[in-house]
């Protein structure tokens, strides 16, 4: 994998710290009940609870960055897969949440640049389809 194809990814992974800090400055969790729900099993304290869920997110977003994808392990490939598609969904998600909420809707602001970037490294992955 190149080096643009690296600070795609990168740029993915930043816009996801991003994202995850809109969520929790809008509070997210107030929302959406699968992210209440969540964060409700970590902590009583929903707020705690759910910075602790989006903080995971980050620090593996941006370890499979710094580790698999920046040393081109083998597996590489498929970790990028996983997180284009959950990022392009995500996305998807945000944006469709603000639509049929007529309005702003937690994430909204960040999820057009998960969308695009997601799928610009799909688009990627797909032309090189024979690299290891």
């Amino acid at each position: 994998m190149n080096r643009g194809f690296k600070n795609a990814f990168l740029l993915l992974a930043i816009f996801q710290a991003l994202h995850s800090l809109e969520e929790y400055v809008f509070k997210l969790w107030e929302h959406l009940y699968p992210a209440r729900l969540l964060s409700g099993l970590v902590s009583d304290d929903l707020s705690f609870g759910f910075a602790v869920i989006n903080s995971t997110i980050v620090v593996l977003i941006f370890w499979s960055y710094l580790i698999p994808l920046r040393n081109n392990v083998i597996w590489a490939r498929k970790v990028v897969w996983f997180w284009a598609v959950l990022e392009t969904l995500n996305g998807v998600g945000h944006i469709w949440f603000g639509v049929s909420s007529g309005g702003y809707f937690p994430g909204l602001y960040t999820a057009p640049f998960l969308l695009l970037i997601g799928v610009l490294l799909i688009r990627q992955l797909l032309a090189n389809r024979t690299a290891a």
